[in-house]
């Protein structure tokens, strides 16, 4: 028993139905609070040197509550759960009611010859948001690596990217159980995924392959064709759907890291049959998290601009990172300004209303808040401290 409320839970991936079922008497009512999760990578340090691994044990996913005031988020859960950097920053997700959260553990720590090393993991974090404060009651099995997670707008479904595993794989939710429903094949690295607006198509990025799987959703029957595939920039390692009409994804560029050259986001029509690229868009150097406000008018593109400590001695190193804006009409879409980030930016949310983007500064340990102002963004000066670097945040909204 925990707080009421009975957990079965089993990690066999070939049973049907899998992963974590919770028993609720009376239902599960959808929450009136709006969340925002941050997850804590403690296992790996950004020194001048280079990147380094170091011992395990200090990961935290952090939840806020910032309906109230989104300007003041107020911590309601600090949980001791690995999770990764190794991400990408969408690697974790909040159903649209707020009942739930999943937290992929992309990769498992390993002592291997006197180092630490990261190999793919399979656990999938499962929170329930219902309790007077948030916790753990399971988890739930991927392929090796689970990597982007996206939730469908209707809250039926959880779409997870496996990167090492190569595949897709499909959950149904339903209050507060979560079945495996089907894993498609997708022939390359799997880093993120995206749903269209009615759920039944998955775009998944396929990072090592520069291009972009289109997968149909049958009602939890997944197919994929691979001659569908989308030729989108070099190193795609985020996606977002804005509208009914195009996708959005960002091409880091440089299999993860800033180079100095310059980068795009490409843009998908997702109206046609099949969809197509059809523009692209330079954004700047490295774009990492990507997220569109509620209306799907403004995409913020969050961009490492080499401001971390391996790349002081390069030629293309900064103090900060930034963020470049994209306005959206439609299918039009193009350059609207660029703000000022943290060192190392990497996630990027909205909340519920659009009023309010929230970034993440991996290397600064907090998250900056701003305004949403005229189609832009306007620094508050307003920031809440991590007790560590910020590798992933999702909010509740897309």
């Amino acid at each position: 028993m925990q707080g009421g409320i009975t957990v079965v839970s089993t990690t066999d991936r070939l049973l049907p139905t899998v992963a974590i079922f919770v028993a609720v008497c009376a239902g599960v009512p959808a929450s009136s609070k709006e969340f925002l999760i941050v997850g804590v990578d403690s296992k790996v340090e950004f020194k001048r040197e280079g990147i380094q691994k170091v011992k395990p044990g200090r990961d935290l996913v952090m939840i806020y509550e910032i309906g109230a005031d989104p300007e003041e988020p107020k911590l309601v859960a600090e949980l001791p759960l690995a999770n990764s950097v190794f991400g990408p920053p969408t690697n974790l997700a909040i159903t649209p009611d707020a009942t739930l959260a999943l937290v992929a553990n992309s990769v498992q720590w390993e002592h291997q010859g006197g180092t630490w090393q990261a190999v793919p993991g399979t656990q999938i974090h499962v929170i329930d948001l219902t309790l007077p404060t948030p916790k753990r009651i399971g988890s739930v099995e991927s392929d090796p690596q689970p990597s982007g997670i996206a939730i469908s707008g209707n809250g039926k479904w959880a779409a997870i990217a496996n990167r090492a595993g190569k595949s897709v794989t499909l959950y149904s939710i339903e209050a507060k159980k979560i079945e495996l429903e089907d894993s498609v094949q997708v022939d390359g690295e799997a880093a993120s995924v995206a749903f269209s607006p009615d759920g039944r198509t998955i775009l998944a990025t396929k990072f090592a392959q520069h291009s972009v799987a289109v997968i149909q959703n049958d009602e939890g029957q997944l197919s994929y064709d691979a001659t569908l595939d989308l030729p989108v920039g070099r190193w795609p390692y985020n996606v977002q759907v804005a509208n009914h009409r195009v996708a959005l994804v960002a091409n880091n560029g440089n299999a993860g890291l800033p180079d100095g050259h310059a980068d795009t986001v490409s843009v998908i029509d997702i109206s046609h049959d099949p969809p197509r690229v059809v523009k692209h868009i330079t954004v700047g150097d490295g774009p990492e998290g990507l997220a569109v406000s509620p209306d799907g008018t403004l995409a913020v593109v969050v961009l490492l601009q080499g401001s971390a400590p391996p790349f002081e001695r390069s030629w293309f190193y900064n103090e900060g990172g930034s963020a470049t804006l994209l306005s959206i009409n439609g299918k039009n879409v193009f350059r609207a300004g660029t703000v000022a980030t943290g060192r190392f930016a990497e996630g990027v949310g909205f909340n519920k209303n659009g009023t309010h983007c929230y970034v993440a500064d991996l290397l600064d340990n907090r998250i900056s808040i701003f305004r949403v102002e005229r189609g832009g963004l306007a620094a508050t000066g307003k920031s809440v401290p991590l007790l560590g670097h910020a590798a992933s945040l999702r909010t509740q909204a897309p």
